[in-house]
């Protein structure tokens, strides 16, 4: 089968979603099927193009039995600046259409948000060559963005509710992360027969249980600290203040290093207040590549999910299934009524606390701190479920059904 994939991030970037669409690409391939992915030139980690990308419009290569197209793509100097994001979009919705034309007729296309813009292209393509698309829900848009306050104008908020329900209907299928989400999905008029439920994927072999005294532990002179870790977007939807003001209430601990691994749009907001606070128990780090990603969750002692309240079932962030697959226990700050926690209650891999609750946290790091034992036990509970449930071979399968089921027409 001939599947193709449009997906603005691809390694080498190394934000989740990236390292996700990567995996289930060569995944696919490796079940025999011949894949092509259009997407933008790296850029996320550092809102910049490397330099052996630029003054380049387009770029083939043949990784891993994949045949991978980046083309440009925009990038506002100031990452916070929403109209900037909106117009880096399109920059990918407009050369991933003209790149995907010239391209041969595919059985069935793939476009994973976000962006939702993305659907556009799959919607053209689609129309173009009659080929069915599956588009994969990884956050729900725009409903996250308004209840962030990030998208407040009227007119643009009913354009983009107008967009989402043009995305879902031209839709063969819809791919959820949860049923959270399929609920959400479904109560927006989509046909159910139309939305199968297919978790994340995460490579169980790469990340694995290491040491904790390892060379990435040594360099930032972790290997004799306990080292409570936030790694991935510093954006408006982590509550990552609550974490900060957590780590006030946590001087006391003489070892405990807090640790916030990422970029985003309110990074320097974040280092400006742990500043003012003279926060010392706690490290700013720039995204790592993903050869250092083993070691980086192993010199953690506990890893945390983050979320601001009131978007937790609209959100299910993959760094979980990461987490679990190192062995490390976790601490969740989210809504009740999210995947997440129900995830984590169902695997006991770690500690569940209500969102932007400073003190709540402090309790369970404070007793993670306190109980090596525990600490174990989550860990060790958290590795034997994402391996009977989210291996990259069993996702990879389900979206081979999948696939097979649209072009079928049993969809």
């Amino acid at each position: 089968m001939r599947i193709l994939f449009l997906t603005h991030y691809f390694a080498p970037d190394t934000t989740s979603n990236c390292i996700i669409m990567t995996e289930l690409a060569r995944e696919l391939s490796r079940l025999g099927h011949d894949i092509t992915v259009v997407t933008s030139f790296p850029h996320y980690d550092h809102n910049v193009v490397p330099e052996e990308y630029r003054w380049r419009i387009i770029e083939q290569t043949q990784e891993d039995r994949v045949r991978v197209y980046r083309t440009y793509v925009y990038l506002p100097q100031q990452k916070r600046w929403v109209g900037g994001r909106f117009l880096s979009y399109a920059s990918y919705n407009v050369m991933s259409t003209i790149v995907s034309v010239f391209l041969a007729r595919h059985d069935v296309i793939l476009a994973p948000s976000p962006p939702l813009t993305v659907g556009i292209t799959a919607c053209v393509l689609s129309k173009r060559w009659k080929t069915p698309y599956v588009y994969n829900v990884q956050d729900i848009f725009p409903e996250v963005a308004v209840e962030l306050g990030v998208l407040r104008n009227p007119t643009l908020i009913r354009f983009f509710e107008w967009l989402e329900r043009l995305v879902y209907d031209k839709a063969a299928a819809i791919s959820v992360l949860s049923e959270g989400f399929r609920r959400n999905v479904l109560s927006k008029g989509v046909c159910a027969q139309k939305i199968r439920v297919i978790p994340n994927l995460v490579d169980v072999e790469y990340i694995r249980p290491m040491p904790k005294d390892n060379p990435f532990a040594r360099q930032h002179q972790w290997h004799d600290r306990f080292v409570v870790m936030y790694a991935g977007n510093v954006g408006r939807s982590q509550s990552l203040e609550t974490l900060l003001e957590a780590a006030c209430l946590l001087r006391d601990l003489s070892d405990l290093q807090v640790a916030i691994v990422g970029n985003g749009a309110m990074k320097m907001d974040l280092e400006a207040m742990a500043q003012k606070f003279n926060l010392y128990n706690v490290t700013f780090l720039p995204f790592q590549p993903r050869e250092v990603l083993p070691e980086m969750y192993a010199a953690a002692n506990v890893s945390l999910v983050i979320l601001k309240g009131g978007i937790g079932e609209r959100s299910v962030p993959s760094k979980i299934y990461t987490i679990m697959a190192s062995g490390r226990p976790m601490i969740t700050s989210l809504d009740p009524d999210s995947e997440v926690w129900r995830v984590v209650d169902e695997s006991r891999c770690g500690l569940n606390v209500l969102p932007e609750n400073p003190q709540a946290l402090a309790n369970v790091v404070r007793r993670l701190h306190n109980d090596p034992a525990l600490c174990a036990k989550l860990g060790s509970c958290g590795r034997q479920y994402v391996v009977a449930h989210y291996s990259k071979e069993s996702i990879a399968r389900q979206y081979d059904c999948l696939f097979r089921d649209v072009v079928a027409g049993r969809v």
